[in-house]
């Protein structure tokens, strides 16, 4: 993780007394008043334990997370997206008396929503512990208690129309959890922008209408904090802020940017929606890159937050910033996914036979958390901080400091799972996979394109050319599908050679606390030290891929 100590210590310069080094090992004393051990183990070759003080949560009774829950009003946001689903089943099953969830959902109308919800929520496996539970009244009770609302969270009010059902939501919610967000790292910068940052102004804006609101819950991302090396900290964004310095981040100002490319393109007679498209994401990295972060994504959720901290007045509210959301752990059963992420990706290309290299550092960290953790710390922050006026709590939700996870972990699971259940080809013959080539540098990575997929492509152009365009449509496939992978390596670079980790301190709080609370922890628990990890991808996370998205 750090080529030094020192490194380490430049890191989190302003965040720990004093470091000792005993026989090669490190000894990192973090506000030691006393201290508590808070990581031990290896780190880049290097042996670390990490000391920090942990104050007692005092101001919540967490044994009383569920009896906060009922009678409740909540408003979600993004109400079909993978987290809020198990988010909405996770309420209605550990609490049945709640008051009211009401769920926004982009659609026309109450009834396309209400549809929306029942196809891709309530007909997926996720909803089979409450359909057994209800039986058949499980649409009586879900009529109950759910509140499907069209809506959009690009649009004042969350583009509500029924101005009687607004009333009623601002005089009933108790809890607003803003979960809607484009998650694509290259997103069209019109698209991300709207969503993610000033979705977020207009959900604020929707919740300081809410009468008796308690808290506001934000969720965002723990890599809104870039690609820089060493610990990253549970501290908020502020209004103008940059990742390198650059002055002038005007929020208003990126939409008229915007604004102005779009009208700039639509009078080129030689412009067309797909030169908009491709305009548009060149548009969002440009300008995530001039503020120092990686892609589109991250940086329009860091002004999402900055937008939430300037308005929230004294709302409280509470950010959190999960890291890689993998499948369930536990509940509502092991293995429930929804969605391809990029290191599911690698895993079922792995499986297929079709990944002959891999690029990053083998021995990098990678954080990934599942996702029942991730909304078990939702409801638990939502219980710590209602009623708390005036604070902005940050929580990162990962395991690079609690349990780190390196990608020879992930890669040995991947090769047991997949020996024992190998792929099975259209003819039926079992793939059988075996070793990867590792690349451990992006140079080594074009010397591998270059030979392996470039040089082979310029002679199928070679021959294309004496044979009279005969190959023309295969040589537009393969240039199509190299670029494509060129242009995913640039959009991941920053997370296959990562050297951060995230500092979870404010959640190891919330962890502390709720193992307090005596057998709520059983309910609600979000600590990764629980994870054995090549047996939870072995035999839980691939197998959920494998069952729900491999196709």
């Amino acid at each position: 993780m750090f080529s030094s100590i020192h490194e380490y210590i430049s890191a989190v310069y302003n965040y720990f007394a004093y470091a000792t080094y005993y026989f090669n090992h490190y000894i990192v004393y973090i506000d030691p008043h006393p201290p508590s051990l808070y990581y031990s183990g290896t780190l880049q070759n290097k042996e670390y334990t990490i000391y920090k003080h942990i104050e007692p949560y005092r101001t919540m009774e967490l044994g009383s997370i569920v009896d906060f829950l009922e009678n409740k009003v909540v408003l979600i946001t993004g109400a079909t997206g993978f987290l809020a689903k198990i988010f909405v089943e996770k309420i209605l099953r550990v609490q049945p008396n709640v008051k009211k969830l009401y769920l926004l959902i982009r659609a026309p109308d109450t009834e396309s929503a209400l549809q929306r919800f029942n196809t891709e929520a309530v007909a997926k496996d996720l909803f089979k512990l409450l359909k057994e539970t209800h039986g058949e009244n499980l649409q009586k009770f879900l009529s109950e208690k759910v509140t499907p609302v069209a809506g959009d969270i690009t649009y004042e009010d969350m583009g509500i129309q029924d101005s009687t059902l607004k009333e009623e939501m601002w005089r009933d919610i108790d809890v607003v959890v803003n979960v809607a967000a484009s998650t694509n790292f290259d997103e069209r910068y019109d698209v991300a922008l709207p969503l993610n940052t000033f979705g977020a102004r207009y959900v604020m804006n929707f919740a300081k209408k809410c009468v008796n609101i308690k808290l506001f819950l934000h969720v965002s991302t723990a890599y809104v904090s870039g690609e820089k090396p060493g610990l990253m900290l549970e501290t908020p964004y502020h209004l103008g802020e940059s990742l390198n310095g650059t002055t002038g981040l005007d929020i208003d100002q990126e939409r008229k940017i915007i604004e102005e490319k779009l009208k700039e393109l639509k009078c080129d007679d030689n412009a067309n929606e797909k030169s908009i498209k491709i305009a548009m994401k060149d548009l969002g990295m440009e300008r995530a890159n001039h503020y120092g972060w990686p892609n589109t994504y991250v940086f329009t959720k860091a002004m999402g937050e900055m937008i939430i901290g300037h308005l929230k007045g004294d709302m409280p509210v509470v950010i959190l910033r999960p890291t890689i959301v993998t499948s369930t752990y536990k509940e509502p059963f092991p293995g429930w996914v929804e969605g391809i992420r990029t290191i599911d990706s690698l895993a079922l290309g792995y499986g297929k036979g079709r990944l002959t290299c891999f690029l990053g550092d083998p021995q990098a960290v990678y954080d990934v958390v599942p996702a029942d953790m991730v909304v078990n710390a939702m409801i638990v922050a939502i219980a710590a901080h209602a009623n708390q006026t005036f604070s902005e709590t940050i929580y990162h939700v990962g395991s690079s400091v609690s349990n780190p996870l390196k990608f020879t972990r992930i890669q040995k699971s991947g090769y047991l799972y997949f020996t024992e259940h190998p792929w099975i080809e259209k003819d039926g013959t079992p793939v059988v996979v075996g070793e990867v080539t590792v690349l451990k540098s992006m140079a080594s990575f074009h010397r591998y394109v270059a030979l392996r997929y470039l040089l082979p492509l310029q002679v199928l152009w070679f021959i294309n050319l004496l044979f009279c365009q005969a190959f023309a449509s295969t040589y537009k496939n393969l240039k199509r599908k190299i670029n494509f992978v060129l242009r995913l390596v640039d959009l991941y670079e920053p997370y296959l050679f990562t050297k951060s980790f995230y500092d979870d301190m404010n959640t190891e709080k919330l962890r502390r606390a709720v193992r307090a609370s005596g057998d709520e922890e059983k309910y609600f628990y979000f600590d990764p030290r629980i994870i054995d990890w090549e047996d939870y991808f072995q035999h839980t996370h691939l197998p959920g891929v494998v069952k729900h998205e491999f196709k």
